[in-house]
């Protein structure tokens, strides 16, 4: 007998880390799908900021910051692979014929987009650009049959991603509001849970 299961996609879902993951990036993180497929996933950690807030970053690639709703945002840590460059999720912009308006932008099912071309911040600095912005510096990543692996250890729980949680929920409240997505609460599957 064969293994013929379909490969599951979780492109736009939320990665929940298991309450007994420990370690330092991903313990107690939200990760948002962005692509998954047969090679592989990438994907953007929702829930851990950095100390850097967005004028600051905006300073660093010597562009104005010309959106004052966006002053007081914190630029996260997607992950630990390509931490010096900056991804923005966003709501999707079409501009002609369903494209996006920026250089280098990966639609995503379910209406965000990741742009990591400079023009997206440009479009910022000008007062213009996505209304609601998350940007990361860095992305998580796994190669092929890894994530699948991992979610058979039980290290992730899987369910499908709400924008508002990444947008507009308190950072502090992310981890909480992503598992009671699945109706559930982080005690309810700690490893130190007693046994009467």
């Amino acid at each position: 007998m064969t293994d013929d299961f379909a490969p599951i996609n979780l492109t736009n879902h939320f990665l929940i880390a298991m309450p007994g993951l420990s370690d330092e990036l991903f313990g107690r993180s939200v990760v948002f799908m962005c692509e998954h497929s047969e090679r592989g996933a990438l994907g953007l950690v929702i829930n851990k900021p950095s100390d850097i807030l967005l004028p600051r970053l905006f300073e660093k690639v010597d562009l104005p910051m010309g959106r004052e709703d966006l002053a007081l945002l914190p630029v996260f840590q997607g992950g630990p692979v390509q931490t010096e460059r900056g991804f923005v999720l966003h709501e999707a912009i079409e501009g002609g014929e369903g494209e996006s308006v920026y250089a280098s932008t990966l639609s995503i099912p379910g209406g965000l987009e990741m742009t990591t071309s400079k023009d997206v911040l440009e479009a910022m600095s000008s007062g213009a650009g996505p209304r609601k912005v998350f940007v990361t510096l860095g992305y998580a990543s796994w190669g092929q049959g890894q994530l699948e692996s991992e979610i058979t250890e039980n290290s992730w729980l899987t369910v499908e991603a709400d924008p508002s949680l990444i947008f507009d929920a308190p950072v502090a409240e992310r981890y909480e509001r992503a598992m009671a997505l699945l109706g559930l609460q982080p005690w309810m599957l700690s490893p130190d849970a007693g046994h009467a």
